[in-house]
């Protein structure tokens, strides 16, 4: 059964590096903290399978909505480089009570910011689950290979002044076809409804945008962030689970190959046959039982 059946989803928030954070939770509150991301164009209740079960093993499970994504605030300084990211997951770590034991799980976005995250303060956590998109030093020039710009078109499109008409339009029909293309055959109108409610305002739209902005905009002033998102590129040092489906319309599984290179000992990669980017949401009990199995729960 799914966190909003058996919880009906109730949002609290907690304040973590100067920003009010809109979260769901579910489990124990002095158990293990397992922080949840979640990506582009989505909201914490993509993880509403996981959430569950991580707490049926003993968890507190935490699925934080990302900076800009309604109800959580949106950052006067309007920043969203990887580096003030995973600055974010460290400092909800704090705010949340987290130990030396804590677990990160990141899906897309918040795969990009596990990965500076668990390596810029590693003491944090024990082990880390990303899905879809792969270490940054995987992919190498592949993103750059004629297959893999055609899927990443709406990142260009982003860059652009155009890019919050565009994706407005027409009650944010972009959205729905970027979740119809990256997910084929997954009827994901329930999600999307609850993305388009998460971006409604202008302000968040633009936020959810930026975080492809920021991607070209070299390093962030702030030194915090700078570290951490230079901590980004390297290796991470911690047991990882990495996820991928072969069907993924958003990040080609030929991408992916040497992703468990540059992962911790005791890494392993998990490639989902059938599956699309949203492999967490189209098969949730395979997905949640490699994730339970990998964090010995």
């Amino acid at each position: 059964m799914d966190l909003d059946a058996t919880t009906g989803g109730a949002v609290r928030t907690v304040t973590a590096n100067g920003l009010e954070f809109a979260y769901l939770s579910a489990g124990p509150e002095d158990g293990p903290l397992a922080l949840c991301f979640h990506g582009f164009p989505d909201t914490a209740r993509t993880w509403r399978h996981l959430l569950p079960r991580l707490a049926d093993a003993g968890f507190r499970a935490v699925a934080p909505f990302l900076r800009g994504y309604a109800p959580t605030g949106v950052p006067v300084d309007g920043a969203y480089d990887t580096g003030t990211l995973a600055l974010d997951a460290c400092a909800l770590h704090d705010a949340l009570g987290g130990g030396d034991d804590a677990v990160l799980v990141g899906h897309d976005w918040g795969a990009l910011l596990a990965y500076p995250a668990a390596a810029h303060e590693p003491d944090r956590w024990a082990k880390v689950v990303t899905m879809a998109v792969p270490p940054p030093r995987a992919l190498g020039f592949g993103f750059f290979d004629y297959p893999q710009l055609r899927r990443s078109f709406y990142v260009f499109l982003f860059q652009t002044p155009l890019a919050e008409l565009a994706v407005s339009l027409d009650d944010h029909a972009f959205l729905d076809r970027l979740w119809a293309d990256w997910s084929p055959g997954y009827d994901g109108s329930w999600d999307r409804a609850r993305v388009k409610d998460a971006l409604a305002g202008e302000a968040n739209l633009s936020a959810a945008i930026g975080y492809y902005r920021a991607t070209f905009a070299g390093p962030p002033e702030d030194p915090a962030a700078a570290a951490a998102q230079a901590a980004g590129e390297t290796d991470l040092p911690q047991p990882t689970l990495y996820l991928h489906g072969t069907d993924d319309g958003a990040m080609g599984v030929d991408l992916v190959g040497t992703a468990v290179d540059h992962l911790g000992p005791g890494s392993r990669m998990v490639v989902v046959e059938g599956a699309g980017h949203f492999l967490h949401l189209e098969r949730p009990d395979e997905i949640n039982d490699h994730v339970l199995r990998f964090l010995g729960a």
